[in-house]
């Protein structure tokens, strides 16, 4: 194969011929895998006039640089349905892509290929002016009457490794886990700024590529208007997994600017246990400890020694961020006491919690206003302050960034970061 680098723009359009006659013309070239770092190009689809063929890339003999493409066999078989690869012209060219690295969304011009062995491998994508100019076969006119001006044209490449596609078509070709997707390796907020910046389908696409926790982590920073379109686009069952995964104010907060029916629909297909949470929550005034708080904490026994303590913190950590403070219910939720982790960590591994808790709490009722959650949390330096009923029933947790964010602009606050995860809190003996 004489061939070593070049573009896409360059090489479709071109003759195909076997044995020196013309059979038809190249129209598209076919990745089955590309989720490959540099994926390879499997083949070449040729337009005849029997129709589109499938050449495998091992047929090529030859790519002539200034004209036709030598076969060594004519293909036989009909192209792939569209659903089955991805087709770098009709799936990519003037298709919109996600930038990570640069964290934005950018339109592809032109890609350009590279041989690696006896394969040909997709290497970057063109998002500059000059791919636009030479997929308008101006690059040559440009060299020859403005040099000076062409020379000048900055070259906008971004790795393969780099792009994450957004299409509609072939979603299971690109659909990636959460360990490999490139959209994963963005902040849950610039994620959520790109999902704002692009067309509801092309929104729904990118959702679609994630799990369900990325996808969580991107929906607490999106606007309403945009969660309840993404909903619509994706189907109730997937927002609902979604939505499970969020924190569970934020969860609260998305269900309430949702109608009763809609409401309904998604609590029905959650587990029971996370659906009852979600009911209670979401019949608090939002401005109030109750919108605000989340059931995301860990809550311990007062029997338990600080060693069985810390040996149960080290099993649900993978679960939480936010164990700066371990709150002490007993049997009926009531809330006796609150320990930081510093203090658990110093203990004697003997002691046991309830001769090491505070029990001057600090609290606030689910009716207060966010201005009062945050002033409290501001007075006692707090991360977290808990929310108990006129009972002292432990309720929830609000914590310091969703004190700051009630009192912030709405755009603001929807960019801050996030210090709690989510945590499983069924029922268990701790």
């Amino acid at each position: 194969m004489a061939f070593t680098d070049g573009f896409i723009s360059e090489l479709v359009g071109r003759k195909a011929t076997v044995d020196d006659l013309p059979i038809g013309k190249v129209s598209d070239f076919l990745v089955n895998k590309p989720d490959d770092v540099f994926p390879k190009i499997d083949g070449l689809i040729i337009r005849t006039a029997q129709g589109p063929r499938f050449a495998p890339i091992e047929t090529v003999a030859e790519f002539d640089p200034h004209g036709a493409i030598a076969l060594t066999t004519t293909p036989k078989e009909p192209a792939p349905p569209e659903q089955e690869a991805l087709f770098l012209i009709a799936d990519l060219l003037d298709k919109q892509i996600v930038d990570v690295d640069g964290r934005k969304v950018v339109r592809i011009n032109d890609l350009e290929i590279a041989r690696a062995g006896n394969t040909l491998r997709v290497v970057a994508a063109d998002v500059g002016v000059a791919g636009l100019l030479r997929r308008l076969g101006l690059k040559s006119f440009g060299k020859r009457f403005t040099p000076g001006i062409y020379r000048a044209i900055p070259r906008s490449m971004i790795a393969w490794d780099s792009v994450a596609p957004i299409r509609e078509n072939n979603p299971a070709q690109v659909s990636l886990s959460v360990k490999e997707s490139k959209l994963a390796r963005l902040h849950p907020s610039e994620l959520a700024e790109i999902i704002g910046d692009l067309s509801s389908r092309e929104a729904a696409a990118v959702v679609r590529q994630l799990d369900d926790e990325t996808a969580a982590d991107a929906f607490e920073h999106l606007d309403a208007d945009t969660q309840r379109s993404l909903i619509e686009d994706i189907g109730t069952e997937r927002a609902a997994d979604i939505i499970e995964e969020m924190d569970a104010d934020d969860a609260a907060d998305l269900l309430a600017e949702l109608d009763e029916e809609q409401q309904q629909e998604l609590l029905a297909e959650m587990n029971e246990y996370t659906a009852s949470e979600l009911r209670a929550l979401v019949q608090y005034a939002e401005d109030s400890a109750g919108g605000l708080m989340t059931t995301d904490y860990t809550w311990i026994y007062p029997h338990r020694t600080a060693e069985a303590t810390i040996r149960k913190i080290r099993e649900i950590a993978p679960t939480s961020e936010f164990i700066y403070y371990l709150y002490v219910v007993d049997r009926e939720d009531l809330l006796l006491g609150v320990l930081s982790l510093r203090t658990l960590l110093l203990a004697d591994p003997e002691a046991t919690i309830e001769s090491i808790m505070a029990t001057e709490i600090v609290s606030i009722r689910p009716d207060a206003s966010s201005e009062e959650v945050a002033a409290t949390i501001a007075r006692y330096d707090m991360l977290a302050i808990p929310v108990v009923d006129e009972s002292g029933k432990m309720l929830g947790i609000v914590t310091v960034d969703d004190a700051i964010d009630a009192i912030m602009p709405a755009d603001v606050a929807k960019r801050l970061p996030k210090i709690t995860r989510h945590v499983t809190r069924a029922r268990e003996e701790r």
